[in-house]
């Protein structure tokens, strides 16, 4: 990751990260979804009103490719979610990904989040926030698996900020495949007359009207 990360977090809440994933190894991902021993849980969107399409939480031990970007990635994001904490008066967080899963085992949070999405046309992903315990790491990626305008249309990812007194501010972002969105698993700082003040972020998909999107969610927190 650059080193305008931070400054583009403190700006708008959700940065770009480029080819982070070769297109080899999007295509690699995207076919792991319909290996069923890979993954612990499968959710049916439409069933529990939470859109329409699918994902799926990959099993322990996770691939190696998924842990690595857990790895490598964490500690950028550590250096921008401690920098927001001492901002909100919140918890730092550890140096390396491998202590912080170590506090989620103390936890009691031992299950992997990493996941698997899947929409075709008409599928979407409703607003929301993916907190599955007392222990949660405030940034997450996602990363583009599929072509936009090739392999599917519409679909774009949609962040929400729920803002006091004033109306919510959208940002809407198209990443290219192979490239992650890192942003707020719920909340961010943000700047105002009387100091900082925390910022809801809710985040989801818009319509997809044809073709088939794939995404990699990466959560560094586990649940319970």
């Amino acid at each position: 990751m650059d080193d305008t990360l931070h400054e583009r977090m403190d700006a708008d809440g959700v940065a770009v990260v480029e080819s982070v994933l070769t297109a080899a190894e999007c295509a690699e991902v995207s076919d792991w979804f319909d290996d069923d021993a890979r993954f612990r849980s499968t959710v049916d969107m439409a069933r529990h009103a939470y859109g329409r399409g699918r994902y799926r939480y990959f099993a322990d031990p996770l691939p190696p490719l998924v842990t690595q970007l857990r790895t490598e990635l964490y500690p950028a994001l550590a250096e921008v979610a401690n920098a927001w904490a001492e901002r909100l008066g919140e918890r730092t967080y550890p140096a390396t990904h491998a202590e912080f899963r170590a506090e989620c085992a103390a936890a009691g949070q031992r299950r992997p989040t990493p996941l698997l999405l899947r929409y075709g046309p008409g599928d979407h992903n409703r607003l929301h926030q993916d907190v599955y315990g007392e222990l949660t790491f405030p940034l997450q990626l996602l990363v583009m698996l599929s072509r936009p305008d090739e392999d599917f249309t519409g679909g774009e990812s949609v962040f929400v900020e729920q803002r006091a007194r004033q109306q919510s501010l959208p940002r809407v972002l198209r990443p290219r495949q192979g490239d992650a969105v890192v942003f707020p698993v719920h909340h961010r700082p943000e700047r105002g007359a009387r100091g900082d003040h925390r910022v809801q972020v809710r985040h989801g998909v818009s319509q997809v009207h044809g073709g088939r999107r794939d995404v990699l969610g990466i959560i560094f927190h586990d649940a319970p």
